[in-house]
């Protein structure tokens, strides 16, 4: 048994046989396992959303430390 898909294309996997006679009970078994296991593998593939609290899509960035070489007015003493 030959199985391919192409990586990062839409197309379906593919089985040959390319050795014995497998009778059509046994290929209809073998593609109802490849397909459900097909089919669980991709759904636990996608990544999760990852949680992004209220507070951190709100927060603004720190502001920059004061520079204390520079006087302010009349508070430079």
């Amino acid at each position: 048994m030959n199985t391919a898909a192409s990586a990062g294309s839409d197309e379906t996997p593919r089985i040959e046989i390319v050795r014995g006679t497998a009778s059509e009970e046994e290929l209809a078994a073998l593609i109802a396992v490849v397909s459900d296991a097909y089919l669980h593998e991709t759904e636990e593939a996608v990544a999760e959303e990852p949680r992004v609290s209220v507070w951190e899509r709100t927060q603004r960035g720190l502001r920059k430390p004061l520079r204390r070489d520079i006087p302010w007015g009349r508070f430079s003493g």
